[in-house]
């Protein structure tokens, strides 16, 4: 028995060395033999490119000519070598010279090239900064396709996103280009991305010219329009005059310039108070139905807030219900100080909606529902309120009749909140107010329901304000930190 041990230990052993001694590793060229002695700062480097880019970009040095690596793409081929570096002047590629080819030509051979690809270099004498990226987060508030973008240096180095993707910054080196890759995208490999300040200037160069306001000046301008929550009419939005301070007008908004947003991820706790939900969408849409729909479900859990107002009390009417009754001075003092999200006049009485009344809702622990005009919402994105914001869209228009051909819509003709039926004419200013809303605004948006039918958009509204409350969200970085 002790004899087979160990003639199968020693088989083994054998199997073992034989295993050891052979090499696994690929089969590469000789390596070039003419290389000149005074050459002795020059590198000779072979990488095995796959079905993977190689991970580098080149460009012409504009004062030597010379052809030099541009950039490095993080998680690549050539980032993983650790063989080529950023600023490397290129020789050869395969012995072919470069001296004489562009680099459009030079990035044809190496897409054309499999296997082993062989560079001569002379290295640069700059020195490694240590790598402190990958940690910051951005969320993209446009759409990306490097095929379509004539100024990327490198169409096959570019990343594609859409508008809402969660992006992280692998390499900022660049003032033009950032390198990123999609959050929780297991492949290492980094793709190119226009940065911040370029995409900017990029979109600056496409916008209209921006009109300035004087501050403190009165608008007359039909699409800020009275709010849908005191309820004027479409008719009785055209001869009323709306007053808003001209920094939170649209005229305002049409300077920014949307491009990306730090972001990180954030769980609401338990002690903290709710995140405020704001609710956008066009007069008709729906979202009053949509929020009483919220509250009777469940009133301890939902609230809204009460309107302030200078009109006189009404005998069946309660200070601090229907609305807060306050004197026309005081009013404008509030105004003066910036008390107001919005407010209006109407029939020479003011109609407003507080911050504070928002703060009132939220102290007794209810998760605020606010319905608000679009031009606003930056001005509550703050980290006291943390917004989660909702943009209410109408179906199309042959939906819209279909759907709403038994509805009616509020009046404020008698004051009584009486209502009347849908026209053509409302149907159509819906759709056209939805889509400037969404053309302008979107970037703000944290999702989109299409109110198509009552039941179905309360439910999605249900199940968002649900997960809001337990689930993780990317949020803006300066509402984490003071």
């Amino acid at each position: 028995m002790l004899n087979i041990r160990c003639f199968l230990l020693q088989a083994l052993l054998c199997v073992h060395d034989t295993v050891a001694q052979k090499n696994y590793d690929p089969v590469l060229p000789p390596m070039p033999e003419d290389i000149d002695d005074d050459e002795d700062s020059v590198k000779i480097i072979r990488l095995v490119k796959n079905r993977e880019p190689l991970g580098a970009t080149i460009k012409k040095d504009e004062h030597t000519g010379a052809i030099v690596v541009a950039r490095i793409m993080r998680g690549g081929a050539a980032d993983r070598s650790g063989l080529i570096h950023v600023g490397d002047e290129l020789r050869e590629v395969n012995g072919i010279s470069v001296d004489d080819k562009k680099p459009e030509e030079i990035i044809k051979i190496l897409a054309q090239s499999q296997g082993a690809i062989t560079f001569k270099i002379i290295p640069s004498i700059k020195e490694e900064t240590p790598n402190k990226d990958g940690k910051m987060f951005i969320k993209a508030l446009f759409d990306y396709e490097p095929n379509d973008d004539k100024a990327i240096p490198c169409k096959e180095a570019g990343l594609s996103f859409r508008k809402g993707d969660i992006l992280q910054i692998m390499c900022q080196d660049d003032a033009t280009w950032w390198q990123a890759k999609h959050e929780g995208d297991a492949n290492p490999r980094a793709g190119l991305i226009p940065s911040k300040q370029f995409q900017e200037r990029r979109f600056a160069l496409r916008k209209p010219a921006v009109v300035t306001v004087t501050p403190q000046k009165i608008s007359n301008r039909r699409s800020s329009g009275f709010r849908r929550s005191f309820r004027l009419s479409r008719k009785d939005r055209k001869t009323n005059k709306t007053m808003y301070e001209c920094k939170k007008s649209d005229q305002y908004d049409t300077a920014d310039v949307p491009t990306y947003e730090e972001v990180a991820p954030y769980q609401r706790q338990q002690n903290e108070k709710y995140r405020l939900v704001i609710l956008v969408g066009p007069m008709g849409v729906g979202l009053n139905e949509l929020k009483r729909k919220m509250l009777i479900g469940n009133t301890q859990h939902y609230g809204v807030t009460v309107p302030h107002t200078t009109r006189p009390k009404r005998n069946q009417e309660s200070d601090g219900v229907e609305y807060i009754f306050i004197s026309k001075h005081l009013f404008e003092t509030d105004i003066q100080n910036n008390k107001f999200i919005e407010y209006g006049e109407y029939k020479n009485n003011y109609y407003g909606t507080s911050i504070d009344s928002v703060r009132s809702v939220l102290l007794k622990n209810k998760v605020c529902l606010l319905d608000v005009q679009a031009h606003t919402i930056k001005h509550l994105r703050t980290q006291e309120f943390k917004p989660y914001v909702i943009f209410i869209k109408p179906p199309s228009l042959d939906r819209l009749r279909e759907t709403r051909r038994n509805a009616k819509v509020m009046s404020t003709r008698d004051e009584k909140g009486s209502a009347k039926p849908f026209t053509e004419d409302d149907f159509q200013e819906m759709v056209k107010s939805a889509q400037l809303i969404e053309s302008q605004y979107n970037h703000l948006f944290d999702q989109v329901i299409v109110n198509d039918d009552l039941t179905a958009a309360y439910n999605e509204l249900k199940m968002t304000l649900d997960r809001l409350e337990t689930d993780t969200f990317w949020v803006p970085v300066s509402w984490l930190h003071s």
